[in-house]
């Protein structure tokens, strides 16, 4: 972009808000008969008119046939002249920014054009390079390792039938079914938690059927065991929910696993030895208990920052939307049928309610960290957000330039990257605070 259109923008700030601006803009006159003159220059070098060399028609002949092309380009410039210019401003950080007022291009008069924006609010996050945090570090033992292993050889060890009575971390073949009826609409998973045949419940947590293991521990084959089943008021399906089933379980044999042996083990691993094997397991664990440390001191670190920045005027309209965001996620995790989507719409104002202060919570956080993020002057690593939006690709099932592609026409992608640099921000402040 040409200095000097920049240099020659009037540009107006009014607060019609907390946390708003607008910026009026005026391009004056000659400001837009220079500039119109650039843009008419680099367009007629750039097509070819029958008769004439590229490059070489007359302007007048070019300005009639590409008036549009010419306004386009004209008004593109001035805005991305105006955008700019905002971004040097230094005393306010820009969280959004849209049109108030669209430019409206005549020729050779004066341009006049508005945006208006959401700006971060001003609070102060004190001495945070004074933080520090004392985050005790677990230390791996022997015993540790030890219980891993032991996981490991029940893990990979393979289930026989048995000639004894059922115990915890045993499976059995069964049959069984209970006095719920099924709605019509049922799906495969709420069949399947009510009755199947010639299959596997294991005695272990989580239970599938609660107090299944109670019921059925001591209790042989060609047994059938009647119990009564109390469903948590959060169970997954939401239709049992707080309900009491009496199931009846045919039991139709018994399996226990055999856990492997050291050479077993280190054969379905592919490890060298025991020894190695253990020596992998330790390093994982440190670096596990190192997250944890970390992960424990980014939370102590953030509240000490929160505790500093104080109260401070939330954009409204970057609020409203996070309202709705929380609204939908309370949505999807609550509603599973017609019944229960009437009910959430009766109860909007107690959700609403419940959505604003995780809204809050959660705007708080991130302007608190953006602020922290501009102060250190962190910034992405080359390929750093590619990285990420790869692996997240995988876990969501899409192809990455498709996932990419959907993230940058939902504007998520600019979210994204903000998540990432005002927790590398986070994470490296946490890891100086932590007391050595």
């Amino acid at each position: 972009m040409a200095q000097s259109l920049i240099d020659s923008l009037v540009m107006e700030q009014q607060t019609p808000r907390p946390c708003g601006r607008d910026f009026l803009f005026t391009v004056p006159e000659a400001a837009v008969k220079a500039e119109s003159a650039r843009v008419m220059n680099f367009i007629a070098g750039s097509v070819q008119l029958p008769g004439f060399r590229q490059g070489k028609a007359p302007l007048n002949l070019v300005k009639s046939k590409y008036a549009d092309a010419i306004r386009d380009e004209l008004r593109n410039r001035c805005v991305s002249a105006a955008a700019e210019k905002i971004e040097k401003l230094e005393d306010i950080d820009v969280l959004t920014l849209s049109f108030k007022e669209q430019p409206d291009i005549r020729d050779g008069e004066e341009i006049k054009f508005s945006f208006t924006a959401d700006v971060a609010p001003e609070f102060d996050l004190g001495d945070y390079k004074s933080i520090k945090v004392d985050i005790p570090l677990d230390q791996v033992t022997d015993e540790d390792i030890d219980k891993k292993i032991e996981l490991y050889r029940g893990m990979y060890g393979t289930y026989a039938e048995i000639d004894d009575k059922a115990a915890a971390e045993d499976m059995l073949k069964v049959n069984y079914k209970s006095d719920y009826t099924l709605p019509e609409d049922a799906t495969a998973t709420l069949k399947r938690q009510i009755s199947a045949e010639n299959t596997f419940l294991w005695l272990t947590e989580p239970e599938l059927i609660p107090g299944c293991i109670a019921a059925l521990t001591g209790k042989g084959k060609g047994e059938t065991v009647v119990f009564t089943a109390e469903y948590p008021a959060d169970f997954r399906e939401k239709e049992l929910a707080g309900k009491k089933l009496e199931y009846s379980v045919e039991i139709l044999d018994v399996q226990r696993r055999t856990k492997l042996s050291d050479a077993e083990l280190i054969e379905k691993l592919g490890v060298d030895s025991i020894e190695k094997f253990r020596e992998i397991l330790r390093n994982q664990s440190e670096n596990e208990q190192r997250n944890k440390q970390l992960n424990a001191a980014a939370d102590a670190v953030y509240r000490r920052l929160e505790e500093s920045a104080g109260e401070f005027d939330l954009p409204q309209s970057l609020l409203e939307n996070e309202i709705q965001k929380e609204i939908q996620r309370i949505a999807r995790e609550t509603v599973k049928s017609e019944e229960e989507a009437e009910k959430f719409k009766a109860d909007i104002e107690a959700h609403r309610s419940e959505a604003e202060k995780s809204a809050r919570a959660n705007l708080r956080r991130m302007l608190i960290l953006r602020k922290l993020a501009k102060l250190e002057k962190t910034a992405l690593e080359p390929g750093e957000l590619e990285y990420r939006m790869r692996a997240m690709s995988g876990y969501y099932g899409y192809k990455p330039n498709k996932f990419r592609d959907m993230m940058e026409k939902s504007g998520a992608i600019d979210e994204l990257r903000m998540d990432i640099i005002t927790s590398k921000a986070l994470e490296t402040l946490a890891r100086e605070a932590v007391v050595k």
